[in-house]
C-alpha cells in the first residue's frame, strides 16, 4: 500500500480529500507533496486530457513493481507512449505478461471467451503497471548536477503510529551535468546507484553520494539556518502525512516492524517532493563511508526494535533514531509525557551530528542501573 507507487498515490490522494473534508483545504494542502500521476494503463485516458492541458511538459513513466531505475523512461509527446500503450492494452485485457507468448497469439487461434482460456493462459500473470507522472522539471542542482535524498524511517507500531527517523542518509547525484536537451540520457535524469554506477566516466572511488550531514551543511551556508530548518521540517511532514495516509489499510501487529527507504527530491523553491517509499531498502554499500552507515543503521534498527525487552518504551532516541511520532507529535523537550508547550519544536535531527555510539553506551547505562 505504501511502496508500490500506484496505491502510494491512491492513497494520498484520498487522504488528501478525507483531510479536506474535516479540516479543510489548507490542512490538505500538506499532503501536496507528490506530482501529479496516473495510474497506466488504467487512467490513459484521464491522463491524456491533463497531458493536453500543458503541452511541451516533459513526463516519466515508471512500472510500478521494480526498482534501481529499470523500466524507466521520459517523454513530452504523446506519440511516443502509443506504442506502449496499444501493447499493454492487449496484454491488459488478456492479462498477460509474456511479450513472447503474447507475439506468439499471432500464430494461434485468438480464444475470445474467457471459459475457452487454456490454464496456462489464465495462470499468467496481469500486465505489468506503470505510472505516469509529471516530471520536476526544476530540480535543485549543486554542480550543474540532479540529486534526490535516500532517508531511512523505522515504524515500529502503525495503532498507534509510531515513527522513528534516522540522523544518516545520503544525497544520490546523477554523473552528468543536468539538462532537459536530451531526456533520453539516464545519467542526466536517474540518480539511482544501479544506473550511475554504468556510466563509461564513473569514477568507483569518488562515487556519486554525499552524506546528509554535508548536504545540511551546504545548504545551510548557502541560504541560512531557518530556511533549511523549513526545508527539513516539510520532508518530516511527508514521512507522517505518506504514513497516515496507508495507517488504516496496513495489517498491524505488534510483534512486527518495517524499515523504511524514502526517496525525496528538492526542487529549486527548496521545496521537498516524494517520489517513492521502498520496502526493504538495499543494504549494499558503494563504498566504505555507506558501509559504516549501513551497518550502523542495522544496529540501531535491532537496537530500537528492542527484541530483548531492554527499552522503557519512553525513550525518545535510540542510537541514530529520533522518534517523530508517538500518536501525535514528539517534542524535542522534556520527556515523552510532558504537553506539548507553545514553543514546541520537533523531536527531528535528519543530517545533524550522529554521536550513536556515546547516546547508546548513556541509554544501556542508565537502563542497566
Amino acid at each position: 500500500q505504501l511502496t508500490r507507487k500506484n496505491y502510494l498515490v491512491k492513497n494520498l490522494k484520498r487522504f488528501r480529500k478525507q483531510l479536506e473534508r474535516k479540516a479543510g483545504k489548507l490542512e490538505a494542502t500538506k499532503c501536496d507533496f507528490f506530482p501529479k500521476t496516473f495510474e497506466m494503463p488504467l487512467e490513459y485516458h484521464m491522463f491524456v486530457e491533463e497531458f493536453r492541458k500543458n503541452p511541451g511538459t516533459t513526463w516519466i513513466m515508471k512500472p510500478v513493481g521494480r526498482s534501481q531505475g529499470k523500466g524507466i523512461f521520459l517523454f513530452r509527446k504523446l506519440k511516443d507512449i502509443i506504442d506502449w500503450r496499444k501493447v499493454r492494452t492487449t496484454l491488459f485485457f488478456w492479462g498477460m505478461s509474456d511479450w513472447n507468448f503474447a507475439l506468439s497469439l499471432l500464430f494461434k487461434p485468438l480464444l475470445l471467451l474467457d471459459g475457452l482460456r487454456t490454464d496456462d493462459q489464465k495462470d499468467e500473470t496481469q500486465v505489468e503497471v506503470y505510472v505516469a507522472q509529471r516530471y520536476i522539471e526544476n530540480p535543485y542542482l549543486i554542480g550543474g548536477r540532479k540529486f534526490d535524498l535516500r532517508v531511512y524511517v523505522l515504524v515500529t507500531s502503525y495503532i498507534p503510529l509510531k515513527v522513528w527517523l534516522y540522523r544518516d542518509g545520503f544525497a544520490r547525484f546523477s554523473n552528468t551535468r543536468f539538462t532537459l536537451n536530451s531526456i533520453d540520457d539516464h545519467y542526466v535524469h536517474l540518480t539511482n546507484v544501479a544506473v550511475q554506477r554504468t556510466a563509461p566516466d564513473y569514477d568507483p572511488e569518488k562515487g556519486c553520494k554525499w552524506m546528509i550531514q554535508r548536504l545540511r551543511q551546504y545548504l545551510t551556508a548557502k541560504h541560512g539556518a531557518d530556511v533549511v530548518e523549513v526545508l527539513f521540517a516539510d520532508m518530516d511532514n511527508i514521512f507522517i502525512k505518506s504514513l497516515q495516509s496507508v495507517q488504516k489499510v496496513i495489517i498491524s501487529d505488534k510483534h512486527c516492524f518495517e524499515l523504511y527507504g524514502y526517496d525525496i527530491l528538492i526542487d529549486q523553491d527548496l521545496k521537498p517532493w516524494l517520489i517513492e517509499v521502498n520496502a526493504s531498502p538495499s543494504l549494499a554499500a558503494s563504498s566504505q563511508e555507506d558501509y559504516e552507515l549501513k551497518c550502523d543503521l542495522l544496529d540501531d534498527t535491532l537496537h530500537t526494535v528492542d527484541m530483548e525487552g531492554r527499552l522503557t518504551g519512553k525513550e525518545k532516541r535510540v542510537g541514530g533514531f529520533d522518534l517523530i511520532w508517538n500518536d501525535g507529535p514528539v517534542s524535542r523537550e522534556g520527556n515523552l509525557e510532558a504537553p506539548l508547550s507553545e514553543s514546541f519544536m520537533a523531536n527531528s535531527h535528519l543530517g545533524c551530528y550522529n554521536d550513536r555510539e556515546k547516546q547508546l553506551k548513556q541509554l544501556f547505562r542508565s537502563l542497566d542501573a
